[in-house]
């Protein structure tokens, strides 16, 4: 099979596309042909340094989410999973395939009238976006300040707050995802590049009671000075290279929440059927900003940091 390959940490040059041994799956696994492959921004992260939660050396392919149809059971698995098309983590690595081979416990099956890339777009997106929603605790009326909200995560989170009855409020990068922002009909909608985008914040609201900060480092501090007592503020990325440096008692002080959201397994898998239901339903809308070959793995990480995408990125692999 083919595969991106992944043999020493660097720029995104060093994904390069090459033949790997066609797994076979053992006892309690199943082999799924791989149709699209999730991209995140923490991939682009471990390829140039090895930081992220996964702890591995190359060689190695990378990748933690697929979507695709299941092609064979290994001994102890029940053969009617074979032709199903699921949605699948990999355990860290081997995403970047044309087949990978899992844990029977990690597949799940995509909803009937789901197309299978946006099961694969809010696979581990909407995961992410339904539990920071639940570990909110948002109220109609609540103030939400949406960091990165032009990402895969962002672009989620907003439907969730606005269904909750939440004003959102989105802040984006650059003036083409600020229009991207309004023309889904977000109407307070601010450029985290313009250096008073928190007095723009702060005329249209008045301050915020949630933020959702994708990005970290010194935006985060901006954001969570428009939290006012009582205001709550969750991490869920560090698009910036870092994570918030919010001191516990700072945020004390100000009785600002900082929360950091944990799931077990059977947790995250609810949060993901939760999110895949809510898609097929039509009350959850993905955005697939850019998809690219696997052969044009290296392009799209390029894109990626860059900060040149949108919503989610996928691999088309067949």
């Amino acid at each position: 099979m083919r595969a991106v390959w992944l043999r020493e940490f660097g720029g995104p040059e060093v994904l390069v596309v090459g033949p790997a041994p066609d797994p076979v799956p053992g006892p309690g696994q199943v082999l799924i042909e791989v149709a699209h492959a999730n991209l995140t921004f923490v991939e682009t992260m471990f390829r140039a340094t090895g930081f992220g939660p996964f702890r591995a050396a190359p060689p190695l392919i990378p990748g933690n989410g697929v979507g695709g149809v299941v092609a064979a059971v290994g001994p102890g698995v029940d053969p009617g999973l074979v032709g199903r098309w699921v949605v699948s983590a990999t355990g860290g690595s081997g995403g970047y395939a044309e087949r990978v081979v899992v844990d029977r416990e990690l597949p799940i099956e995509v909803p009937a009238g789901l197309p299978l890339d946006e099961a694969v777009a809010v696979f581990a997106d909407g995961r992410t976006a339904a539990m920071l929603v639940d570990a909110a605790r948002l109220r109609p009326g609540d103030r939400v300040l949406i960091e990165a909200a032009a990402g895969g995560v962002g672009i989620l989170l907003a439907q969730l707050a606005a269904a909750a009855g939440a004003r959102v409020v989105a802040a984006a990068g650059g003036t083409r995802k600020v229009a991207l922002l309004r023309e889904r009909g977000l109407d307070v909608v601010v450029d985290y590049r313009q250096p008073d985008w928190t007095d723009r914040v702060r005329a249209a609201t008045g301050g915020v009671d949630v933020v959702f900060d994708g990005v970290g480092g010194p935006l985060a501090r901006d954001a969570f000075d428009l939290l006012g007592a009582g205001g709550r503020m969750l991490s869920f990325g560090l698009a910036s290279g870092a994570w918030a440096d919010l001191p516990a008692e700072l945020a004390a002080a100000r009785g600002v929440s900082l929360i950091r959201p944990t799931a077990d397994p059977a947790a995250l898998r609810a949060f993901t059927e939760r999110a895949l239901a809510e898609t097929a339903a039509g009350r959850l809308r993905p955005l697939i900003g850019q998809r690219f070959p696997l052969a044009g793995a290296a392009e799209a990480h390029a894109a990626m940091e860059s900060r040149a995408t949108v919503g989610k990125t996928l691999l088309d692999v067949h």
